[in-house]
């Protein structure tokens, strides 16, 4: 797999998103969880993402857990910002140093190692101005403990103001074929300020396979009350990939991750998108689509797809 350079950090084309291993998909297996993490690197899948939040922090351990012995082989993301220690559901929104400062070490003790490769605020704070906040992360990277810096869900002002304190490498945000917010706001102010894109939910959390429905989903798995997914409303959508897939030959999610794979020239940012999932299977599978090359006419028959999708992104 070839590499792709965030704002100075070379890593693997694609990455694979780790938060579907500790919470909100359902049921998972740490075991095979720490087999698709293996796996995936084995594939030349280096980069590596999750968050502080996931899990209460289960997910930043089991990655731990399964690159050691490895850690030079792997580029790892990780976040930090939304508190959720009130429990019954609360979620604050912090940024202040000393939360900053605290948020990295615990991490790095969750992950066994002694830099974070990529960290990002998960969301822009409540409790203080984000120039406060990167100020933070700016610290850390002078102490070490920090190679480079990333925003998650951020507007485009958000972006230069934080970006203006210290040099952001990526911004994370949900973008796919049917989910493309991102393309009328924050890029073009990445594209100027040299800031590339990690999308999460290429696939569409997994609903551009054309393998899931609302109604088989068990009951912990928090898709069932997403409203793109109530009544297949958007199976037209997911159809479309598929009939697409089965022309060429390959699995929709090989087509809807190469539509994505491919956003770099149009966008004129670096893409490196991070599919999550829990099965080996399914991270071989992934990783097959940076094989795939759309042509112009397959681009332009998927790039009408966002047009027709029902409902709103949570």
């Amino acid at each position: 797999m070839h590499t792709v350079t965030l704002g100075g950090l070379p890593v693997s084309a694609q990455g694979l998103g780790c938060l579907g291993m500790s919470e909100f998909y359902g049921a998972a297996d740490w075991d095979e969880s720490v087999a698709v993490i293996r796996r995936a690197v084995d594939l030349g899948v280096t980069m590596l993402d999750t968050a502080a939040m996931y899990g209460e922090g289960h997910n930043e351990v089991l990655v731990g857990r399964a690159v050691a012995g490895r850690r030079g082989e792997v580029q790892i993301a990780t976040k930090f910002g939304v508190d959720r220690s009130d429990g019954a559901g609360s979620q604050r929104r912090r940024g202040r140093p000393a939360y900053v400062q605290w948020s990295c070490e615990s991490s790095l003790l969750r992950l066994g190692v002694d830099a974070i490769d990529l960290y990002y605020m998960h969301r822009s704070p409540d409790d203080c101005a984000i120039e406060e906040a990167v100020g933070a992360m700016a610290a850390l990277v002078e102490q070490g403990k920090v190679r480079h810096l990333g925003l998650c869900q951020v507007t485009a002002a958000e972006l230069r103001r934080a970006h203006a304190v210290h040099p952001i490498a990526a911004v994370q945000s949900e973008y796919s074929l049917w989910t493309r917010d991102p393309e009328a706001d924050v890029v073009p102010a990445m594209r100027e300020l040299g800031v590339g894109l990690v999308p999460y939910a290429p696939l569409g959390r997994g609903y551009l396979t054309g393998s899931v429905r609302a109604s088989e989903l068990g009951a912990t798995d928090y898709r069932r009350t997403n409203p793109r997914f109530a009544g297949d409303a958007n199976r037209a959508v997911a159809d479309a990939v598929v009939s697409l897939a089965d022309a060429r030959g390959v699995p929709p999610a090989q087509v809807a991750l190469a539509w994505v794979a491919q956003r770099t020239e149009p966008l004129g940012v670096p893409v490196v998108p991070i599919p999550g999932t829990k099965r080996v299977a399914w991270v071989e599978q992934n990783a097959g689509a940076m094989d795939v090359r759309l042509s112009a006419a397959e681009v332009t028959r998927l790039d009408t797809l966002a047009d027709r999708v029902v409902g709103s992104r949570v």
